[in-house]
């Protein structure tokens, strides 16, 4: 089995995002997807902090620390860009007026309920940030993340155990290994990677998979 590396995910992610989309694109993981976006095409990067027009992550020389996205990362702007309050950009969130946001996550159930922001445990540091915005706030929440934890367990689960940051709201979950629709459905597998078998994909997650094929 040959596992996706975090820039092959990001590259994953970045082919289903259309011309013309406002995204966001989540602290973490999701922030690499603006890396793999194509020059040609013209898509619209949000940060919560308040920008708007952002581009690939700068090189080393021309970091400018006064330019950072939500996740104190340094970023580039495209010509057209903008930056403004914070209170704007959250209205422009909870209004309804991205089209995908990108987020890590902790745990997708099935049918789309997502756990971003808390583990449960005592020593955890909660970290919502905007995330419970975007999720009822974005026409589509896309999740990137490892399938399995670090003890082996599904992230993709039937039903989340740790607190929730919204209900029903993912449609797409894009993994190491596969790529999930989800929802009212249910999980169904969209691509695996070479090497693995729905039977060892059902084995992994412990979840009835049934795999669909995407319109050419």
């Amino acid at each position: 089995m040959q596992r996706l590396n975090r820039e092959a995910m990001a590259a994953r992610v970045a082919k289903d995002i259309p011309e013309g989309a406002y995204v966001n694109l989540g602290i973490g993981l999701p922030t690499m997807v603006a890396n793999f976006l194509p020059a040609e095409k013209e898509i619209f990067l949000q940060s919560e902090n308040g920008l708007l027009g952002m581009g690939r992550a700068p090189a080393e020389t021309d970091v400018d620390w006064e330019l950072i996205n939500a996740g104190k990362q340094p970023v580039t702007l495209l010509a057209g860009g903008s930056f403004f309050h914070h209170g704007d950009s959250f209205s422009m969130m909870r209004g309804g007026h991205i089209d995908i946001c990108v987020l890590g996550a902790f745990q997708v159930s099935v049918h789309g309920d997502l756990a971003n922001w808390h583990t449960g445990a005592p020593d955890a540091i909660p970290a919502v940030g905007g995330a419970m915005d975007l999720a009822i706030g974005a026409k589509q929440v896309f999740v990137m993340m490892d399938l399995l934890t670090k003890n082996g367990e599904s992230k993709l689960v039937k039903a989340c155990t740790y607190p929730l940051t919204g209900l029903a709201c993912v449609s797409r979950v894009y993994t190491d290994v596969a790529v999930f629709d989800v929802g009212a459905a249910g999980a169904r597998v969209v691509e695996i990677v070479d090497g693995l078998s729905l039977d060892e994909l059902r084995a992994l997650t412990h979840l009835p998979l049934e795999q669909i094929l995407e319109a050419a």
